[in-house]
This record gives C-alpha cells, structure tokens and sequence, in this order.
C-alpha cells in the first residue's frame, strides 16, 4: 500500500545513519556476558549476619508500648504510598477505624528509607507526589527533594487522621482469616493481634534492601552501609550534600542505578577519592529540573493532576495527546517510540514484524543519542566508553541527572568497570576486581531494594486464607488474581502492588487507581451489606487466561534485554515481573479497570 509505504520511508525502517544489525549484535554480546545462573539468588537477604544493613538509622532506643489487641475495621500493612493511598480512600468511603503498620517509625515508605543525599524522584512530582488536591498542597519544584516528598507522606497522614492508630517500628508476623468469624487475624512482633473485617496489603518491594553476594562481602575491615539506611555520622552533611567527614576518607561505591546516580556527584564532590565500581551501566537522560511556576499553578482547575497523569500514561503508552503536559524526558523518548506505535491501527498494509521494527529503529536512535551525550560530557574517552548503555531503553529502569557524568571528570572520581561480571570479591581492605585490590575505608553498597523477589518474600510474613491454604500454595504455579487486586480463597484482602495489572512508569497513578476501586468496593459493601467480598474462582482464572496471553507480546523484548529486576535478571519464566503485566498497555488497562467498576463489578461476589 502506498501509505505503508509512506510511512516506513518517515521512520526509515532502513537507516542510513547507523547499521541496525551491528547494534543488535552489540546489545546481545553485552546481555550474554552479564548472564548468571544464579539469577536473582545473586542477592543476599539482610538478616543474621548481615541484619544491621537494614537498621533504622534515623530513630534511637525502641520505646515499650502495650500490645494493641482489638477488633478493628480496617488494617493496612504498609506506610508508604501505597498504603497511605489506600488508607485516604478508605477514609472516603467511611471507614473510621484504621490501623496502619509499618516496620519504619513514620509515614513515607522508600521515601522514610531514601534519604541519601541528592535523593529526588523521577517522575514529575506533581504527579508522583499522590492526593495534592485532597491536601492542597503543590510541590515546590518539578522534581521534588527525598525530604518534599517524605513531608507530604506525613502530611496525608495527618489530614487522613491516620496517625491515630498507627502502629509504627512494627512488623506484621502472621496474617490468618477467621472462617467463623468473617475477620483477618493480624499479628505482629509487638505481640499485637488485631482481627480486621478488611486488610490492604501494600509493604511494597521498597522496603527491603539487598545486598550482592560477593565472596569476603563479610570481610570487609572498614565502614560500610547501605545507601537506604545512609551513615550521616560517618560522612557528615545531610541530603543537600556537605559531607565534610569524607575529606580524608577512600570511598568505594557498589552499583550504578538509580540511588547511585544521585548520591555519586556529592561523594564525588567530598570524598579524598571516589571508586564507583559499575557491573551494567544505566541510561542517564537530562534531568532538567526546575522550581514551580506560580503563575503555571494560577491555571490549575479542578481535577488538573488526574487530567496530568492520564496525559503522562497515555504519552508513555504511544497514545498522541493534542499537547504534552509533562514535556520531560520520559515524554521526549515516548513521542519518538510512541508516534510510531500509535499510527499502527491506522497503517492496516503493515504487519506486526514490520510494526516492531519502527519501534526498534526508534529505539536505536533514542539510545544513540544517549551516548552521544556522554561523549559530549565524559572527557576521558575509556571512561566515556565504559558509561555507555548497550540494550533498549526501557530494558532497565532509566534514570534522570545533569551532574553523574560529569562528576566522572574529577580527578579524585575513578570508575571501576567490570565488563559485567561484578566485583570479585571483598578482602579485608577493599574490593577486588581483574586482580586488583582497591583499598577503601568505607563502602557504600547502592544496590537497591528487593524488587524483584516477588510480593510473598517481600510482605514478610505468611498469608493464610480460607481452610488454612496460604498465598504461597495458592500461586505455587503463578500468581493467580483479578485485576491484580484480590485472590479467590482470600476474602476481603487487597494487594495494592504490580502484579497482574497495568504497571506504568508512575507507581502512584497505578496506586491510586487500585485505591479508588477499594474506596468504590468498600462504599458498595457497606450500601449492600456485604460481610465478606471476594473474586469467584472462575472470574480469577479468566484473568489469569488474559495476563498470559497478553503478556506475551511483549516477551521477545525482555528476553533480550540486558539483565535486571526488570527480566528476573535475565532468567525470564512464568511468575516473574516481566510475565506477570497485561501486555496491553496501561490505557487499555485502566480504561478496561474503570468501565469494569463503571458497570457492576462482575465476578467479584459480595456476600
């Protein structure tokens, strides 16, 4: 046809700019050489010896309080967003008596973790920062500050009056339904026990730090900590920077994602010498940061941050938009790979092969422009060379700075590249790679949270429902949900998570649906009466059936790409992340979501 014609000429399926298979052969070499059999079992748990990597560093003593033994309304176990979320909604459909748990001493989840300096989101904060207009608050920059956005969770907190029966510096230790009784059994390390009528589940993978299992890691003679339990103490300053007690120290940092591209430049800033020992290199965009716009926040009508974050999923989703609100560069890569993918229903001539090779030429040339750049910044070409990405955009998390390259220009910043293989090991004075020991007095391990170990090992504790069986058993052979949001066999518990849903780049758009379809759940059950609210069996495996079928159009991709939490570290099987989302893109999702809930809610049964 002539217009498929058209088309492949304006996104010039055949370049003349680069050659397509020569990259192609680059990104599996780097992919092969970083694949381990080991997978994510790479990482080790911090417990028994390595326990104290997870302390809370930003509380002293464990004051004694009475265990809380009660009947309550509501249990949510969860302090950060997700949980926050589902608690204000809740609240607006009348649920009084909530107890919130957390393991940490206040409200905020990664973000009470997060406070290494230079911590900021990276996604717009006015529409990550979630329930502005219910708080009337407006971020002070585009990019809010760890502290901003740790605020406004207490902030809600206080609004929703969810601090008075919050049951802080505690961890859920059983989770039980009571046939009888129609309640969950919920108890806790504090010897609470608490029975619920209903419990959101939202402890979240960012609660949990990992550690990379690497030989002599427990050797180590010197200082060390995790980046989401930082050591002011030791380094002096706070999260704006001035880290005065680095002066005279050697510091050696472990990992290169998104905590890693934040804190290096003021390391890098304070530090006698910077060693940044990098296994994969990310892909660093411009951040392009910018405080708010008092004249832009004058315009604002009511409903504006929905309306923001319905643009922001549909540009990410390859949907056009008459304009760009958010205008970053998540927006500037998707309106690249987006425009080609959103003129595929309107190019019939064009087949599905033809359809995915626009989007990798799009692809290719979004990530060449990306280490176009670090030519541009990095001036040591070895260095420049061993910063550049080599896989497809949205095959690792991408992360945001205008400061990590350059601070590779300092000549107290040396990057350590293994090639992908990782440190070798840790000896008493530092870490090892290609034979060579580098001496250091602190090492500060960036290397994440448990992202990928799935919801049963990051909730913590066991999930038993009817009859005893627990989630664990329930999910032996994949998870098994609707929507991602309940479990037959579990009623009245709802996980507000990733799974089996449509994940988008904005984890809060994704929580805050989920929260409003427990707001309009709860309101339904208390009009109707309803004691117990669960998904029929059959409605569960109908979405089973859809989320496996989905999901594999968009297996190829992860299966090539590079390994991380994104592909269960390059061992792709049912069960993980990347199986596990409807693969029909995230407006699909939340349109099918809301019309589902719009015309009664069929196959969730109230009784």
């Amino acid at each position: 046809m002539a217009e498929t014609a058209d088309f492949l000429a304006e996104t010039a399926l055949e370049p003349d700019d680069f050659d397509p298979e020569a990259l192609r052969q680059k990104y599996r070499e780097e992919r092969d050489r970083r694949l381990r059999p080991d997978g994510i079992a790479q990482y080790i748990e911090t417990k028994d010896r390595f326990d104290r990597y997870k302390d809370d560093p930003w509380v002293s003593g464990d004051p004694v309080r009475e265990p809380v033994v009660a009947e309550v309304e509501m249990v949510v176990i969860g302090g950060g967003f997700g949980g926050l979320i589902a608690a204000a909604r809740a609240r607006e459909a009348g649920v009084q008596d909530i107890h919130v748990i957390d393991q940490a001493s206040d409200f905020g989840g990664t973000w009470y973790w997060n406070r290494y300096p230079g911590a900021q989101c990276d996604i717009e904060s006015y529409m990550y920062m979630p329930l502005l207009e219910e708080t009337g608050y407006i971020p002070t920059q585009k990019y809010a500050t760890g502290v901003e956005i740790q605020t406004h969770a207490r902030r809600i907190g206080e609004i929703y009056d969810l601090y008075r029966d919050a049951l802080f510096r505690t961890t859920v230790t059983d989770l039980s339904w009571s046939e009888p009784e129609s309640r969950w059994i919920v108890t806790t390390d504090r010897s609470d026990r608490l029975k619920a009528r209903f419990v959101a589940l939202s402890s979240g993978p960012f609660n949990r730090p990992k550690l990379p299992g690497i030989p002599g890691i427990e050797t180590f003679q010197g200082h060390s900590f995790h980046t989401s339990r930082w050591d002011y103490g030791y380094t002096g300053g706070d999260t704006t920077g001035g880290l005065h007690r680095l002066a005279d120290k050697r510091v050696a940092v472990i990992g290169t994602g998104a905590s890693a591209i934040q804190c290096v430049p003021p390391l890098g800033e304070f530090a006698q010498h910077l060693f940044v020992f990098q296994r994969t290199p990310s892909c660093v965009d411009h951040r392009g940061n910018q405080p708010t716009d008092p004249e832009w926040v004058k315009t604002l009508t009511p409903g504006w941050q929905r309306a923001r974050g319905d643009n922001f999923l549909a540009m990410c989703d390859g949907r056009p938009q008459p304009v760009d609100l958010v205008n970053d560069a998540w927006t500037e890569v998707t309106r690249s790979l987006g425009n080609v993918s959103s003129m595929m229903p309107n190019r019939t001539g064009l087949s599905f092969e033809e359809f995915e090779r626009v989007k990798e030429m799009a692809d290719f040339r979004k990530m060449n422009r990306i280490r176009a750049r670090i030519d541009a910044v990095v001036k040591d070409r070895k260095t420049a060379e061993a910063l550049k990405p080599w896989y497809r955009y949205f095959c690792k998390r991408p992360c945001f700075s205008d400061e990590f390259l350059d601070t590779f220009n300092r000549p107290n910043v040396t990057l350590v590249d293994t090639m992908g293989q990782g440190v070798e090991r840790i000896t008493e004075r530092g870490p090892m790679f290609g034979g060579t020991e580098y001496p250091v007095d602190c090492i500060i391990f960036a290397t994440g949270f448990e992202v990928g170990t799935g919801t049963l090992r990051t909730a913590g504790h066991p999930i038993r429902g009817r009859g005893g069986k627990t989630l664990a058993e329930h999910w032996k052979n994949g998870l098994r949900t609707l929507h991602g949001l309940y479990s037959h066999g579990f009623p009245n518990l709802f996980q507000i998570g990733f799974s089996q849903n449509g994940l988008v780049n904005n984890f809060v758009y994704m929580a805050n649906e989920q929260g409003e379809c427990l707001r309009d759940i709860l309101r339904r059950a208390y009009r109707e009466g309803a004691a117990v609210i669960e998904p029929t069996a059959e409605a569960e495996s109908e979405w089973v059936d859809i989320i496996r079928a989905k999901a594999a159009n968009n297996r190829d991709f992860v299966v090539n790409c590079t390994p991380s939490y994104y592909n269960n570290e390059g061992k792709v099987s049912e069960g993980t992340r990347a199986s596990e989302l409807y693969g029909g893109g995230g407006v699909e999702f939340y349109t099918l979501f809301r019309e589902w809930r719009r015309t009664g809610m069929v196959g969730l049964k109230f009784s």
